[in-house]
């Protein structure tokens, strides 16, 4: 690899954690799926700090970046943009909606209807948008992180488990511990470190660091490895549906990022099962009745149970 993938992953890793208080591994993962080119869904209670994060992902990229704050009534065009008639020009011109960005925010996702919500896919499976026929593509990279409120549940309209199969992973911010929120007053309690967070890396350095994550060698038996796991969610009798196809592709692409960032030219059975849940678990539709366990339920089970390979995993 040309580049050092540990360098690079400290280097944003640091910066935000000048912004982001104690949540190094959250960010690692966030930053795992941003090389690994897909999407992250943050389901969390409000105030933990995800818009934080997502503004300071931007500025450490040298990104741009776009926020959306998803109501009932906003409508599919208000995300991809439409066409409007100038009367000077006597021409339709296009007026670009947030999509068109590098980081994207969709803030509580769950509260527009599916209609608004099956809006986004294009753009995170395609990236692009077809508005009157014509297809525009969005920011490269393009990367989307949604968040969702697990608690208020009043007027909010669920996922479906297909928009909810196009986030490589779900991630929880979770609440800051005594220290934590101690370091957070003395960061924050006169001004605001994201004023101030400048960039650690280019917009080139990060593609240059996808590149390197396609170059990461896999070996057969940690393939295995992941298949087996990914195998087993669809056997248990205690679940709906299992995970997919592009659940297994995502966990592969997952653990070539992750190794990357780790400075290994090659994946290890212990990057598969360090991101086992938050890849796997929300692609598995539990089953209902008491005594149901649910995807991380299931997928730690899994994890124990399953012989891990010891080859040499570089050749």
């Amino acid at each position: 690899m040309e580049q050092d993938g540990k360098a690079f992953g400290e280097k944003v890793v640091g910066n935000l954690a000048k912004v982001i208080v104690g949540k190094e591994q959250v960010i690692r993962f966030l930053l795992t799926a941003l090389l690994a080119d897909g999407h992250v869904l943050l389901e969390d209670v409000p105030g933990t700090g995800k818009t934080k994060l997502a503004k300071a992902l931007a500025r450490t990229v040298a990104g741009s970046f776009s926020r959306i704050q998803f109501t009932p009534d906003l409508l599919p065009s208000d995300i991809t943009g439409l066409n409007i008639f100038d009367r000077k020009t006597e021409r339709f011109v296009l007026k670009k909606g947030p999509v068109f960005t590098n980081i994207l925010l969709a803030d509580e996702i769950n509260r527009a209807t599916p209609r608004t919500q099956s809006g986004l896919l294009e753009c995170m499976e395609e990236r692009q948008v077809t508005i009157d026929g014509e297809s525009y593509p969005v920011g490269d990279p393009f990367f989307v992180i949604a968040t969702q409120n697990p608690v208020e549940t009043a007027g909010t309209f669920p996922l479906p488990e297909a928009q909810l199969d196009r986030f490589l992973m779900k991630l929880s911010m979770g609440l800051p511990g005594r220290e934590e929120e101690l370091d957070i007053l003395e960061r924050c309690g006169t001004t605001d470190p994201l004023e101030t967070l400048g960039s650690a890396v280019t917009l080139e350095e990060l593609a240059a660091a996808r590149e390197g994550v396609r170059q990461v060698f896999v070996h057969r038996c940690v393939m295995e490895y992941l298949v087996e796991i990914v195998g087993k969610t669809r056997e248990s009798g205690q679940v709906v549906m299992g995970v997919s196809p592009r659940g297994t592709l995502a966990l592969l692409r997952c653990a070539k990022a992750y190794a990357y960032l780790a400075g290994r030219p090659f994946v290890t059975p212990d990057d598969v099962k360090e991101l086992a849940v938050p890849v796997l678990a929300h692609r598995i539709l539990s089953g209902y009745g008491a005594g149901a366990e649910s995807g991380r339920e299931l997928v730690e089970r899994i994890k124990a149970s399953t012989p891990v390979p010891t080859e040499d995993f570089s050749l």
